[in-house]
């Protein structure tokens, strides 16, 4: 066999590299910077697995407390038609996970409406949803697909519209901020891509509860020193009233209901609306 004989082969990008080429088009255009703050959580780390909570759910609630308090999380940078930056009055979580799409892995996108108005049972439920429910049941996701199906020029066109133009529908169709996070296997990316104002992201946690904690940041919207603040703040609230959370979840006596598990997590939570952002 010579160079000369060897050949690959060509073939079309499939729906799943082609929603993932269209965000990182448009996340390269966003001066991101990261911070990150190594956060001591030992011992919610024990509770959180005795009661059977998973780790994105308290990431998730903690940014969406941390937002109260810290308003500049739930902004964005809009272009068009004029500069001018736009603030959502909750923010909206954007998950990534992986899922198998037409015999392939691919990264969909689970939208959580309002982290902060819900208890954590209630967000680990809808979390389940997005990971284990067939794709074609998700609105999110069918979404998504149908995107991809168009050409380039539109698919980016819509994209266009909605990160530049339009706070509201910005903030609906893509979120607030996102999750992005890999370290169940044992791996974690220092710089992660987003379209997004902000972007989190976890190491791997060690023996001692201790586990970096990123956040990527549009630098055009907020300085570093408020985001390291706001990290500071999501481990206080992480070690503070999101343990008590949990350690409410180990009163609840054993054989108890689903139910009553998620009546719990509702008045914790002050409120019971849909997590589901449109």
């Amino acid at each position: 066999m010579t160079m000369g004989s060897i050949r690959g082969r060509y073939f079309p990008l499939s729906l799943p590299r082609r929603w993932i080429s269209d965000l990182l088009y448009f996340a390269r255009q966003i001066p991101t910077v990261p911070v990150e703050r190594v956060m001591d959580l030992g011992e919610v780390q024990k509770v959180r697995t005795r009661v059977g909570v998973s780790l994105p759910a308290l990431f998730l609630r903690a940014f969406g407390l941390a937002s109260l308090r810290h308003p500049e999380l739930r902004r964005a940078f809009l272009r068009y038609p004029w500069t001018r930056c736009y603030e959502h009055p909750c923010s909206v979580a954007s998950v990534a996970l992986e899922r198998q799409f037409k015999g392939e892995p691919a990264v969909f996108f689970g939208q959580i409406l309002g982290p902060e108005n819900h208890g954590l049972r209630n967000i680990d439920k809808h979390l389940r949803i997005y990971k284990n429910d067939p794709i074609e049941t998700i609105g999110n996701f069918r979404r998504i697909i149908t995107v991809a199906r168009f050409p380039t020029l539109i698919r980016r066109f819509g994209w266009w519209l909605s990160l530049h133009w339009f706070g509201e529908k910005r903030a609906k169709r893509l979120g607030t901020f996102g999750l992005s996070v890999y370290s169940s296997l044992g791996a974690s990316s220092t710089h992660p891509l987003s379209p997004l104002s902000f972007l989190m992201n976890y190491g791997v946690m060690d023996e001692r509860g201790q586990i970096t904690v990123r956040l990527v940041y549009d630098h055009r919207i907020v300085d570093g020193a408020v985001v390291a603040r706001a990290l500071a703040t999501m481990e206080a609230l992480l070690t503070g009233p999101i343990l008590d959370e949990l350690e409410g979840f180990e009163d609840v006596q054993p054989g108890s209901n689903d139910h009553a598990k998620d009546d719990h997590d509702s008045r914790i939570a002050g409120r019971s609306e849909s997590l589901v952002s449109g």
